[in-house]
């Protein structure tokens, strides 16, 4: 097996285990917050804890999921201006494309890393064993797995047709 293929296996390995990680968030959530208002308005009992713990869910969700999102080629692009040049043009754009993606990508994870240490040593209030640095961890690892996912579509080109990304789509009919 060559290089090339190892690092798409790899990659398809860590995709899979973004949608996991999403999915969970979006799972807790959707337990969370109707348990937290059944406890309010039900039994009269607010819990300090379902809102905090919702919000690192969706930190989690969104950056992770993002990253996900990014090698599935999914994300909103408007394609007018691409559609309208020259494909010299438009080669020249999409690496453009990919450069500022490579940009964002390393700005996530260095800023990211650096807010984590920076904010390592305060707690959430409603979780005092939990850093904030721990809230804000997958700020740099999306920025690192967007990175990851960038340099296989560059180098070894989109994922194969088998790939799970392409499992959840719309089947012919006809």
């Amino acid at each position: 097996m060559s290089l090339k293929q190892r690092y798409a296996q790899a990659m398809e390995s860590l995709y899979l285990a973004c949608i996991v990680l999403s999915g969970l968030a979006i799972v807790v959530i959707t337990l969370i917050i109707p348990f937290g208002v059944f406890m309010r308005y039900a039994m009269n009992s607010p819990q300090s804890w379902p809102e905090p713990a919702a919000v690192v869910m969706m930190v989690m969700f969104s950056f992770i999921g993002g990253a996900a999102v990014y090698r599935a080629n999914v994300h909103v692009a408007v394609e007018a201006l691409l559609n309208a040049v020259p494909a010299g043009v438009k080669t020249l754009m999409l690496w453009g494309v990919d450069l500022c993606m490579a940009a964002t990508a390393l700005f996530m994870t260095g800023y990211g890393a650096h807010l984590c240490q920076i904010t390592w040593n305060q707690s959430v209030a409603e979780f005092p064993g939990l850093p904030v640095g721990v809230v804000y961890m997958p700020i740099p690892v999306a920025g690192l797995l967007t990175l990851l996912f960038l340099i296989e579509r560059v180098w070894v080109g989109q994922p194969p047709p088998t790939s799970v990304m392409y499992s959840d789509a719309a089947s012919d009919l006809e």
